[in-house]
């Protein structure tokens, strides 16, 4: 069964940065496309930033540069390099172990696997 912790979220200013790690384990090992997403108060969680196994990676529109996607040799680890973060961003954020379509930049809980963690708060401030 796949099992995945996300954490590393915190308050921090607008303009500022963090990085998000999700540990995963189970049927990771078979996984082609791991991401991460998001879920704003009041709205519908959405894909942030997807990764496949040779490390190819894409982001949503509103991204704009200013996340990395990345993951470590075993794809055990998730991370989520985020820089430049606006009050827009504040969110908790959730890893997908696995989406089944890793390249269109758009993803809602219908693209991936259902097993979520508990997530992580990122709050920004302005």
């Amino acid at each position: 069964q796949v099992r995945v912790v996300e954490s590393g979220g915190d308050s921090v200013q607008a303009g500022g940065s963090l990085t998000l790690s999700c540990a995963a384990s189970g049927h990771t090992y078979s996984s082609i496309c791991m991401a991460w997403f998001r879920q704003a108060p009041g709205k519908e969680r959405e894909g942030v930033a997807a990764i496949d196994e040779d490390g190819t990676t894409t982001y949503a529109d509103f991204v704009q540069g200013r996340f990395t996607i990345s993951q470590d040799t075993g794809r055990n680890t998730l991370y989520l390099q985020m820089h430049d973060l606006k009050p827009e961003d504040t969110a908790t954020y959730y890893c997908a172990a696995e989406v089944y379509d890793c390249y269109s930049g758009s993803w809602t809980d219908d693209d991936a696997l259902d097993a979520w963690g508990q997530g992580t708060l990122v709050t920004v401030s302005s």
